[in-house]
């Protein structure tokens, strides 16, 4: 974790989360059930195993926009929904969506409190405590259904201590976190492997380019056999295409004509499929029509995926002419889907696409921006306000240039400030494509919109 995810508007709940951050004293995350974790969780009267019935999801890139489809559909079916993801954007409660919304302040505080004091001050991760913590308030609060999202991991992630999920899905796999997962993407998807159960169906989403190249399929087919596990495969089991304004979805012989989603890109239509192919498996549990499908797609809102800048300080003396996006894809996967949508772009306008950039310290800048290069006409970095662990403006650029030097690479210490020189420096109409972390991402929302 970072120091972005310790700040809250609320200052005691602030010191509080920085509490949590301290108790890992060596600050190594270890994948392991370890005896403090599971200590724990027996102290709070086991709350990962009186949960409401649960999909559970792991992956590298799309676990979030897929299960904020679900709970958009669910809902819509009249469904108290839970829902667990990482890392937030603005305010750690996101992460605990409680039966309808976030968790409220004092709800919070009551849990960290409750859990810290029984935890005694022991060593534990961040993402183990607030994983403790919002176990237990999925097993407090009625709901009928709880969306799981796993932290970096799978096999051996603080979520897998569940049992029984009705459902598990494996979104596309990516190099993300290889000091952890492993170097190659069969090692990755191994990792991720690990939540599919005995005999409960796994839904795999689509694969980009690299993962379909290094046979990761066959790690999910092995350990599916190995569970006797149904899998549900994109392109062998379940379909999913556009038609001019709206998504073709096949499944068991039979097909949904239903809007596009309301989250931009080509990619949020896989992820779409993903969804309405776990919520198909569930279907004997839940009555979803589908008008509820219909409802929940064209109204799914996920900020900060290719999220267009409607309002704000960034945009308040912006030409007409120009547009500002957001997204917070941090890797080369989340890089090439978003491709498919500036080739779109470049195909329906001139707009030039100008990058601004900023990204953690331990990510990969040079193949990060590797699918975007032959559409972008700039690329300036920034920093991360408020982040140690990122790159400064100078040092990202320094790095850029040392593998694209034909570019046109600037660099600026804040968004404002970028967007500022390149309205500047060209007059005539642009798109800014802001990028490159979901702490990033978040710093905009709170402080320009």
């Amino acid at each position: 974790m970072y120091v972005s995810d310790i700040k809250h508007p609320t200052q005691s709940l602030e010191e509080k989360l920085h509490h949590i951050y301290t108790l890992n004293r060596d600050k190594k995350i270890d994948l392991s059930f370890r005896p403090q974790y599971l200590n724990l969780l027996k102290k709070l009267n086991n709350p990962h195993l009186n949960l409401p019935p649960t999909i559970h999801i792991a992956g590298t890139n799309g676990k979030g926009s897929t299960i904020a489809i679900m709970r958009a559909i669910l809902e819509s079916a009249g469904y108290k929904v839970h829902a667990y993801t990482s890392p937030h954007l603005c305010k750690f409660n996101e992460r605990i969506y409680l039966a309808g919304k976030n968790i409220s302040d004092e709800t919070l505080e009551n849990l960290i409190d409750e859990a810290l004091k029984l935890n005694a001050n022991k060593d534990l991760t961040f993402f183990e405590i607030t994983t403790a913590i919002a176990f237990t308030a999925f097993s407090r609060v009625p709901a009928d259904i709880l969306l799981l999202e796993t932290g970096m991991g799978g096999r051996l992630d603080c979520t897998n201590v569940i049992e029984s999920p009705l459902v598990t899905i494996i979104t596309s796999i990516s190099y993300d976190h290889m000091e952890y997962l492993g170097n190659t993407l069969p090692e990755i998807a191994s990792e991720k492997a690990g939540v599919i159960k005995t005999n409960t169906p796994c839904v795999i989403g689509a694969q980009n380019k690299d993962s379909i190249d290094e046979n990761v399929i066959n790690v999910f087919k092995s350990k599916a056999l190995e569970l006797d596990a149904p899998l549900l495969c994109y392109g062998a089991d379940w379909f999913i295409m556009r038609q001019k304004n709206q998504i073709c979805f096949s499944f068991e012989e039979e097909e949904m004509i239903l809007p596009l989603p309301n989250i931009i890109g080509s990619h949020q239509i896989e992820n779409a499929g993903t969804a309405l192919t776990a919520l198909e498996t569930i279907k004997a549990h839940f009555n979803i029509s589908k008008q509820d499908y219909a409802n929940g797609i064209k109204n799914v809102s996920w900020p900060a995926r290719l999220q267009k800048i409607m309002h704000g300080s960034l945009i308040t003396n912006l030409p007409n002419t120009w547009e500002i996006w957001l997204d917070g894809g941090h890797n080369k996967n989340a890089t090439q889907a978003i491709a498919k949508q500036v080739q779109h772009w470049s195909e329906n306008d001139s707009k030039p696409l100008h990058l601004v950039i900023g990204m953690m310290n331990h990510k990969d800048p040079v193949s990060f921006i590797e699918p975007l290069l032959h559409h972008v006409n700039s690329i300036t970095t920034i920093n991360i306000p408020d982040e140690p662990q990122s790159f400064n403006a100078e040092e990202l650029k320094t790095l850029l240039e040392a593998s694209y030097s034909k570019l046109d690479i600037l660099h600026a210490a804040a968004p404002k400030i970028a967007i500022k020189a390149l309205c500047d420096k060209n007059q005539k109409s642009g798109r800014i494509l802001i990028i490159g972390s979901l702490y990033l991402a978040g710093y905009i929302l709170k402080e320009h919109s």
